[in-house]
């Protein structure tokens, strides 16, 4: 299922991204798509498109310090073909890995509201079903928790949210959680490049 550009679900969301193609004519500002392998065992689900990053660039995790911090793992471990991400037409690759939001477009101040995220939750629940088998779900903050629950048909109460929590969501998959890598985690030091490479420790001990 891809996410149609010009996609009115949310009017709030449509009227922001009108007004950044004014504000910024050059960036993408439309709804951004998965990006990654046509078959992976990682799924990476983030919040929303970063104003400079994603919404400018129109690749999830592209563009801008999140993106940098994240993808400096994903080369580590194997998931990325660079350790930077800054444009789609970088020839950056991901292996075995794609990477996705719980919210496909840009929200004023990054802080969707909840009609937001459940009208993009149809998105999010087909993107994980096409997941095979045996596939890790790495959510990266609370909002993108929730939404993979919420997808999954899950007891949000018997699932909270916590750094480096592991579910078991048999027989498909394995849901692990993480800090958000945004600038104001990674600067504040509640996410550390030595928990976050704990995080995928854990996923490539899983996936092999």
């Amino acid at each position: 299922m891809i996410l149609p550009q010009d996609c009115r679900l949310c009017p709030r969301l449509v009227a922001f991204r009108y007004m950044q193609r004014t504000n910024h004519p050059g960036y993408h500002s439309k709804p951004v798509n998965i990006f990654g392998a046509d078959i992976a065992h990682l799924l990476i689900i983030g919040l929303a498109p970063g104003l400079h990053g994603a919404n400018a660039t129109g690749r999830p995790f592209t563009g801008d310090e999140s993106g940098d911090f994240l993808f400096k793992f994903l080369y580590r471990y194997g998931f990325a073909t660079k350790p930077a991400s800054r444009s789609i037409d970088d020839g950056t690759r991901l292996l075995d890995c794609r990477i996705t939001n719980a919210v496909k477009c840009l929200p004023p101040k990054n802080k969707p509201i909840a009609s937001e995220i459940n009208n993009c939750n149809r998105f999010l629940e087909y993107e994980i079903k096409s997941m095979p088998t045996g596939s890790v779900l790495l959510a990266l903050g609370t909002i993108a928790h929730r939404a993979i629950i919420k997808a999954l048909g899950l007891r949000q109460s018997g699932h909270p949210f916590y750094h480096q929590v592991e579910y078991t969501i048999a027989p498909s998959y394995k849901l692990i959680d993480s800090f958000h890598p945004s600038r104001y985690m990674v600067q504040t030091k509640k996410l550390t490049p030595e928990m976050f490479e704990e995080v995928f420790i854990r996923i490539r001990r899983f996936l092999g």
